[in-house]
């Protein structure tokens, strides 16, 4: 099962392609300008990961090369070729940007409401337009090299989500014992299969049920620290 990716970094619009003129920086460019932070380097990682994106959404891996990644960012072939490799190098640095941000679960007071509004990021993620979520996930099941990119991005999401666990514990909601990480399958997972596996429309009253669910078996010690 998927653990929880917040709506944002999966769900925002693939950015334009970049005129090709201010793309790939010529070799003879001093080493230091190329590679200051925000510089050169960091736009051309934008403008690349952008256009991998898109590319994915619009005709998913088979529409992924190289070259295509190039002509839709507008660098030159050889910077993706030095810097990414291959598409697999390509989809696991996307996903990789995706996890390089300071997202934390919500804290609204009580597990229910923590996990209802973690749910409701999944909601939005998985059903935004272009679906890039879906896509990504597609994706990781032809390439190895993003699929464990996208085990390193869910693990260290249910890593940070274990605050809503911990914070459940302190408040006397959960026994001591609850394994954070069995509590947030079984809370997130319902958004998972109907949206991506079953592909039913969205129901905003599914990560309110889902949430309610998971707690209230949690409570009675179901996500108990020794599995059945």
């Amino acid at each position: 099962m998927s653990p929880p990716p917040p709506a944002t970094p999966f769900s925002e619009s693939p950015s334009p392609p970049p005129s090709a003129e201010a793309a790939d920086p010529p070799e003879t460019q001093p080493t230091s300008a190329r590679r200051r932070p925000g510089g050169r380097t960091a736009r051309v990682r934008e403008q690349v990961l952008d256009a991998v994106s898109a590319l994915l959404v619009e005709g998913g891996y088979d529409a992924l090369t190289v070259d295509a990644v190039a002509a839709r960012a507008g660098v030159h072939r050889t910077t993706v070729y030095r810097r990414w490799k291959d598409v697999g190098g390509l989809l696991a640095d996307v996903l990789d940007a995706a996890g390089g941000d300071g997202w934390r679960p919500a804290d609204t007071g009580d597990l229910t409401g923590d996990l209802t509004a973690l749910n409701q990021e999944i909601l939005a993620g998985l059903s935004a337009r272009p679906p890039i979520t879906e896509a990504l996930i597609a994706a990781s099941f032809r390439s190895d090299e993003a699929a464990r990119a996208l085990r390193r991005f869910w693990d260290d999401r249910y890593e940070r989500c274990g605050a809503v666990v911990e914070r459940a514990v302190r408040r006397g909601e959960l026994p001591a014992d609850t394994d954070a990480r069995r509590l947030l399958v079984a809370a997130t997972a319902p958004l998972y299969h109907e949206l991506v596996l079953l592909r039913t429309p969205p129901d905003p009253e599914l990560p309110a049920q889902a949430a309610r669910s998971a707690a209230l078996a949690a409570a009675a010690g179901a996500f108990g620290g020794t599995r059945g």
